[in-house]
């Protein structure tokens, strides 16, 4: 009798693990039928060159071969307002089947929270995908400016170089003047971090935000030259920056520091991808497993090392349960960040 409930069981277990097999692989089999012929757009909010636009076509180079179907991943450029118009595109127009993708500014999330003009998405209802990794945002001068410490910028007016306002490269330098006494006189409409480097070389700005990770990356021979000087970090602490104070040795003030927080959420979201609401669980399971199987891919690894770009990934679960919590940020500290961003 023994012998003959423990084949009965032996027999009903491999059963369920038959049919599961079979329903695993008929899951496989409708994400590639829907991908397999596709285009799936990747779409990038800011002008070519910066760090944004050389994640997104990075990760796209290799997303296609993880995605079940092997669909073509076409990387393009949509720019103004900082990157709202994609963004607003992404939530309203585009198709919310799993075909668009959208190369996020990491402080929309915040943006929302405060509930910023020109935000006309649910930052909540984006699927998150993934990021290759969280940033380190910094306050970085040029080698004319005469300001050489956090201190001299307390001390000496510097033109500071934006895109618009709502975006970081506005945000943190109005965060410092407000909270720490900087000087910075903000320029805003730059297309891009490009066209601010570019008006840093020509002496029409001194001083611009940007992460670590992109100096890095993009301009490695002004660190090697000593063009630039990073006044202060927010975010992770760069291990290769140790002398460098954050964010919180220049800002005292407990509830300014809860402000700033919100202001600088962004850094542990990276340079998110996510696409549309409404797309079938099963496509946003099958983007984000791609995501996390591209940050694996030899080639990928190989080609990050070689740009110098830093793999940490952010994956799309924990961006997603990261987003819900800034948006429950209370109303009086939002409404103090607004007053910053607007």
């Amino acid at each position: 009798m023994g012998f003959l409930i423990t084949t009965a069981r032996r027999t009903l277990i491999l059963g369920l693990v038959g049919i599961s097999v079979a329903s695993s692989a008929a899951h496989a089999d409708n994400i590639s039928d829907f991908y397999r012929g596709k285009n799936v757009n990747v779409l990038i909010g800011v002008a070519v060159g910066g760090e944004y636009d050389l994640h997104a076509r990075m990760v796209s180079r290799y997303l296609g071969r993880h995605i079940p179907g092997n669909p073509n991943v076409v990387p393009q450029n949509m720019t103004g307002a900082g990157g709202l118009k994609m963004a607003n595109y992404l939530y309203e127009v585009a198709a919310r089947d799993g075909t668009n993708i959208g190369m996020l500014a990491n402080t929309f999330p915040a943006m929302q929270a405060a509930g910023v003009k020109g935000v006309a998405f649910d930052a909540e209802k984006f699927n998150w995908i993934g990021s290759i990794c969280p940033t380190v945002e910094t306050m970085t001068v040029w080698k004319t400016t005469g300001v050489k410490t956090f201190d001299d910028a307390r001390k000496t007016e510097v033109i500071a170089g934006a895109t618009g306002r709502g975006a970081i490269t506005y945000m943190f330098p109005a965060m410092l003047n407000e909270f720490a006494g900087t000087k910075f006189k903000i320029v805003t409409g730059y297309p891009g971090g490009n066209d601010v480097n570019l008006a840093m070389e020509r002496g029409e700005v001194g001083a611009r935000n940007n992460t670590w990770s992109s100096w890095k990356v993009t301009k490695p021979s002004w660190l090697a030259n000593k063009d630039i000087t990073i006044l202060v970090q927010a975010g992770p602490k760069a291990a290769d920056l140790p002398f460098v104070p954050s964010i919180e040795d220049v800002i005292p003030d407990p509830d300014n520091r809860k402000v700033v927080e919100l202001l600088v959420s962004g850094t542990r979201l990276g340079r998110p991808l996510a696409t549309t609401p409404g797309v079938p669980e099963d496509r946003v399971k099958a983007l984000r497993d791609a995501f996390d199987a591209v940050m694996k891919d030899p080639d990928f690894v190989k080609e990050a090392a070689a740009a110098n770009i830093d793999i940490d990934p952010v994956r799309g679960v924990d961006m997603q349960q990261f987003v819900t919590k800034v948006l429950a940020t209370p109303k009086h500290l939002a409404a103090r960040a607004r007053e910053l961003i607007e």
